[in-house]
């Protein structure tokens, strides 16, 4: 392990860190092997995509094209934030491809949740975040869970609290609104 969740981030380490609903895994979303190690524990398929979990719609412009939301989409996207919903929005052509899968857009979310507002606005960046587990198990809800299941396969673990919420957070298409996850 890891003495920080930055020195984790910068040296291409995995971090577990607490979300709305459930713990989530993350990475820096510009290190390809960082990506492809977070993708290898959980066992995830590349071509699904990662969403960027950010403390500020800022921080989220590198990887987004601001310039194909139209102004009025933009304030509505917004207004959604923060917590709880996922949304899809054009992506910028020159990111990983690791970031988006098959997909033209990418999965963002703006967070309240304290540690990670923290550490996003140490680094100035988002987060990669899927959720801590498997892929098809049940996500981990506790630093603990974390610690029991990854701790072998992880670099650090932000040992806070989700903000609990029940369900992991709805994902909507940012311009045409229509839901894809409940």
């Amino acid at each position: 392990m890891m003495t920080s969740a930055e020195e984790a981030y910068y040296q291409g380490g995995i971090i577990a860190y607490p979300t709305e609903a459930v713990f989530g895994l993350g990475c820096d979303p510009d290190n390809s092997q960082a990506i492809e190690k977070l993708l290898s524990i959980k066992k995830r398929a590349p071509e699904k995509g990662l969403i960027l979990l950010a403390a500020n719609y800022s921080q989220l412009l590198p990887y987004i094209d601001d310039n194909k939301i139209p102004e009025d989409k933009r304030i509505s996207i917004l207004s959604r934030w923060p917590d709880g919903i996922t949304q899809l929005v054009p992506k910028n052509i020159h990111i990983n491809e690791l970031l988006t899968g098959v997909f033209s857009t990418i999965a963002v979310r703006i967070t309240s949740q304290p540690d990670v507002v923290a550490l996003c606005n140490k680094l100035n960046k988002p987060i990669v975040s899927t959720s801590a587990n498997l892929s098809g198990q049940e996500p981990a809800k506790t630093w603990q869970e974390v610690e029991e299941t990854l701790s072998q396969e992880i670099d650090f673990i932000i040992k806070g609290k989700t903000l609990g919420y029940t369900q992991p957070s709805k994902i909507i298409d940012a311009l045409t609104g229509e839901t894809i996850r409940v």
